[in-house]
């Protein structure tokens, strides 16, 4: 009877671990990306499949920002991308790159999902360079 009671806490404990991993997988912060610039425009590359990559994209106030989205995949759900606090609703084709452009007035979290609202990104606006 031991021998059972050892295995189910060892069952246990794996159970917890694997529980743990799986919500810091999910829900833990994402490092933000920093992004380029050419030209005065600061440009992100941001890769559409299953999901966005990077997830977290920091640019900096007042200046024009370019974020190109490479679309890998041919899912309905990623299908568009939309910014709904820039009014930015996006059509991304599948195998194709497509460039999203806008200059954000001040700092802030500018929220983009896919046009089902399953896939989610950031753009984390920071003061603006001085």
């Amino acid at each position: 009877m031991n021998g059972n009671v050892g295995v189910n806490v060892v069952l246990i404990v794996a159970a917890l671990m694997l529980t743990a991993f799986i919500i810091w997988y999910f829900f833990a912060p994402r490092k933000a990306a920093q992004v380029g610039s050419k030209g005065g425009v600061q440009i992100a590359h941001i890769v559409v499949k299953g999901g966005y990559t990077p997830q977290v994209v920091e640019v900096h106030a007042g200046e024009p920002v370019r974020l190109e989205f490479e679309r890998q995949e041919d899912g309905e759900c990623s299908s568009h991308v939309v910014f709904s606090d820039l009014g930015i609703d996006r059509m991304l084709p599948a195998y194709e790159t497509t460039s999203v452009e806008f200059t954000p007035e001040r700092p802030g979290d500018l929220p983009y999902a896919c046009g089902m609202n399953m896939l989610h990104g950031m753009v984390k606006v920071l003061p603006a360079n001085r």
